[in-house]
C-alpha cells in the first residue's frame, strides 16, 4: 500500500473522529440549553398566581348555551 494513501486515510479518519466529537459536544450543549429553558419556563408558570374563585351567586358559575 502506498504510504501517501495510508497517511491521507489516517487524516480522513482523524478528521471524521474530530467532527463526530464536535457534533456530540454541540448536541450536549443544546440539550443543556433546552433543559435550562424548560426549567425557567416551569418556574415562571409556577409563579403565576391562581385566579380568585367567584362566590357571588350565579356570577361565573353558570354557563348559558344556545344550540
Amino acid at each position: 500500500m502506498d504510504i501517501a494513501l495510508t497517511n491521507s486515510l489516517l487524516r480522513i479518519a482523524s478528521a471524521n473522529s474530530q467532527a463526530e466529537t464536535a457534533q456530540a459536544v454541540e448536541v450536549t450543549v443544546l440539550k443543556k440549553a433546552l433543559n435550562l429553558q424548560a426549567s425557567a419556563a416551569a418556574t415562571l408558570l409556577q409563579a403565576i398566581p391562581q385566579p380568585p374563585s367567584v362566590n357571588l351567586g350565579p356570577l361565573g358559575t353558570q354557563l348559558d348555551t344556545f344550540a
